[in-house]
């Protein structure tokens, strides 16, 4: 008994020595995710004191609070916050034309941009907070049946977690 009792400890401690060495590579959310219309994530703009900021990119929100001084009000990023602004991450432009979840057109680099934007920037940085509706959801509100996250260009399954 007193063997099993000693191997348990020294799993336990093992396990918890090598927990410290072992860092997700993308922030865990802490809270669980929702589906945001355009409408209600423009509530999230930065605006309001007290209140989250948060962005979409490829159709995945983050919130990006803990960035309040590139993104909060009156910051040098702000137009991005509230809304998807993955055009504008691809091109790397504040242009209001560009602030859309709209990538027709786009080249290959900018393209590559936005991947690398995407995953070593706000997956590494940011919390994923939930996805917009208008990734998955038909005009009508209804659920898109044709929707497949891996047939979407750029996309990679693990986007999702």
């Amino acid at each position: 008994m007193a063997t099993a009792g000693a191997s348990l400890f020294f799993v336990v401690f093992i396990s918890l020595a090598l927990a410290d060495d072992v860092k997700l590579k993308y922030k865990p959310a802490t809270k669980p995710v929702r589906l945001f219309t355009e409408e209600e994530l423009k509530r999230y703009d930065g605006s309001q004191e007290g209140e989250p900021i948060y962005m979409a990119v490829k159709g995945v929100v983050f919130d990006v609070t803990k960035g309040k001084a590139f993104y909060g009000k009156n910051a040098a990023y702000n137009a991005l916050a509230g809304k998807d602004s993955t055009r504008a991450v691809a091109k790397m432009s504040l242009d209001p034309e560009d602030l859309t979840s709209d990538t027709t057109g786009l080249t290959e680099d900018q393209l590559k941009s936005l991947d690398g934007v995407f995953e070593d920037t706000y997956k590494a940085k940011y919390p994923i907070v939930g996805y917009t509706a208008a990734r998955i959801l038909n005009q009508d509100g209804s659920p898109n049946e044709d929707f497949k996250p891996e047939d979407q260009p750029h996309f990679k399954i693990k986007d999702e977690f």
